[in-house]
């Protein structure tokens, strides 16, 4: 009898010792797994200086922005077009998924095709696809005839 209850006790703590191994292999787990999704997602916000002055590009959530985070910092010269928006022709094509937005807001920063940045500083209707990159908020009128921009994280 005492042979049977030591051999259920030693068990028993055999049981157990697997068990809050199995607790604290799991914790450690989920730590992991929260590490890797905040490695992964993408940055929110980047700042964009225009002609020294500074605001702030909420970025969308997709390949275009992901590709342009990955070469910042940009110093990038952008001329006027049409009187409502800035552009330039970037060194290399970026991954693009147009649509129509058939409405541009004041701030809108898209791609046209895949390689020319637009900042729009004026609202309008628009017939034109574009891949959405962010919105600067609060952008003031770029009257001037092209422009000075630092894009940086």
């Amino acid at each position: 009898m005492k042979k049977i209850f030591i051999i259920v006790t030693i068990a028993l703590i055999i049981v157990l010792i697997g068990i809050g191994y199995k607790v604290l292999s799991n914790d450690n787990y989920s730590d992991d797994i929260d590490n890797i999704v905040d490695d992964n997602s993408i940055i929110k916000e980047i700042k964009v200086i225009i002609d020294d002055k500074e605001y702030s590009l909420v970025l969308e959530d997709n390949d275009t922005t992901r590709e342009l985070l990955e070469n910042l910092p940009l110093n990038i010269k952008m001329d006027e077009l049409n009187g409502n928006e800035k552009y330039v022709y970037m060194d290399r094509d970026y991954p693009s998924n147009q649509m129509n937005p058939k409405h541009i807001n004041k701030g809108d920063v898209m791609l046209y095709g895949n390689n020319c940045l637009v900042i729009f500083y004026k609202s309008f209707d628009t017939s034109y696809s574009y891949t959405r990159i962010g919105h600067i908020e609060k952008l003031e009128d770029l009257r001037s005839d092209s422009i000075n921009v630092r894009l940086e994280k």
